[in-house]
């Protein structure tokens, strides 16, 4: 931010496009969407989510930020107020959340609450980022605002600690934890989402990649570079056979967010396409028209999605899912060899026969592991 000639009001550092009225939609991936109508649909989450809004300590949270955390302001933290307002500015967000910076030494951001949002930054992850990066990183959190993702995440947080306390009860927490998975797919989804808001925002992808890769390895940017980090997510798409995928599957399970390399891929493969380029020409969907959207119409673009990602994926399985759906006629054979793809095959190089078999060494697990849970 500088100020102006007259030396009292502040204007952004530099000039952004601002998107009047826009609504969610216009960013929102169509697997968030679907997710979220799914999560809705799952038997029992609609008793539960009523449930939960009354019983959840909202109001104890907001007390607890305020009372051990710094509420930022124009007398704290400024720099990051100016952002926050800018950033509300420009997605059309009319009540600018409250935004606390908390000291934990772990980079994370998070947007909660059921009644309003509030938007909370860690020190580890104020000192890790440029204010180019921050943009980036407030207009993520503000995009969540925006698409009413504070809710559910709330939810996710309180059934995840619950879950924790009841995991004694075999099927109450069986219960609990089916509806947490489900709202961690939905919220690796949103994340996607919220990414592509925090770049509507910004409007400088360099920046956004910048922060996704610091979120991977660190304040080290001289020792890093954006292609060679993208080139990781293509290598984790397309690289091992059937085994590799399903170990993916495994590992991302526990998570609340996507791989960083996987969300700098798909943030840079939106910021080519047209529909980033027509946001930026001012042509976006409009809150006014929200009640007219048709759910079957984004159930149609969703399945679309998911059809046009299964065919143009690299990763073993979802070839499988192709030969699948296509009617592979010798489907044993093709399972076969992506099983075994790259490696030997059970009873020597010639022979069907032998006792031995895909050998299951590889040292993945299925848990978060140290790295930043991000934004």
């Amino acid at each position: 931010m500088t100020e102006s000639p007259g030396g009292s009001e502040r204007v952004p550092s530099r000039d952004r496009r601002r998107f009047p009225g826009i609504s969610s939609r216009a960013y929102e991936h169509p697997a968030d969407r679907s997710a979220l109508v799914a999560l809705r649909k799952l038997s029992g989450f609609d008793t539960v989510f009523k449930t939960l809004s009354g019983l959840l300590p909202e109001r104890s949270l907001r007390l607890l930020f305020l009372s051990d955390s710094v509420r930022v302001s124009d007398q704290q933290f400024a720099h990051l107020n100016d952002m926050l307002r800018d950033a509300c500015y420009i997605l059309d967000l009319e009540k600018v959340p409250p935004m606390y910076v908390n000291q934990d030494p772990q980079p994370n951001a998070m947007c909660i609450g059921l009644d309003e949002p509030i938007i909370v930054l860690t020190t580890g992850l104020v000192e890790l980022l440029d204010e180019e990066e921050m943009r980036a990183v407030i207009g993520h959190e503000v995009g969540h605002a925006l698409s009413g993702h504070a809710v559910y995440r709330t939810i996710l947080l309180f059934l995840t600690n619950l879950a924790l306390k009841i995991a004694w009860i075999p099927l109450g927490n069986v219960a609990v934890m089916a509806i947490v998975t489900a709202l961690r797919e939905w919220f690796r989804k949103s994340e996607l989402s919220a990414d592509r808001a925090g770049l509507l925002v910004g409007q400088d992808l360099q920046a956004s990649m910048r922060g996704l890769m610091k979120l991977a390895g660190g304040n080290h940017l001289h020792e890093m570079n954006v292609d060679a980090f993208l080139k990781q997510a293509e290598e984790y798409e397309a690289g091992g056979d059937l085994r590799d995928s399903v170990l993916k599957v495994l590992n991302m399970l526990p998570r609340s967010h996507p791989f960083t390399t996987v969300r700098a891929a798909e943030l840079k493969k939106w910021a080519a396409s047209r529909d980033y380029q027509r946001i930026m020409d001012g042509h976006y969907p409009r809150k006014d028209e929200d009640k007219d959207t048709s759910v079957s119409d984004s159930f149609r673009e969703s399945a679309a999605h998911y059809a046009e990602s299964v065919r143009t994926s690299k990763d073993p399985l979802m070839g499988l899912v192709r030969d699948i759906a296509g009617g592979a006629g010798d489907l044993g054979g093709k399972l076969r060899d992506t099983v075994f793809r790259g490696g030997s095959r059970p009873g020597g190089s010639g022979g069907t026969g032998g006792s031995g078999g895909a050998n299951g060494s590889d040292g993945a697990n299925g848990s978060d592991g140290p790295g930043p849970a991000g934004q």
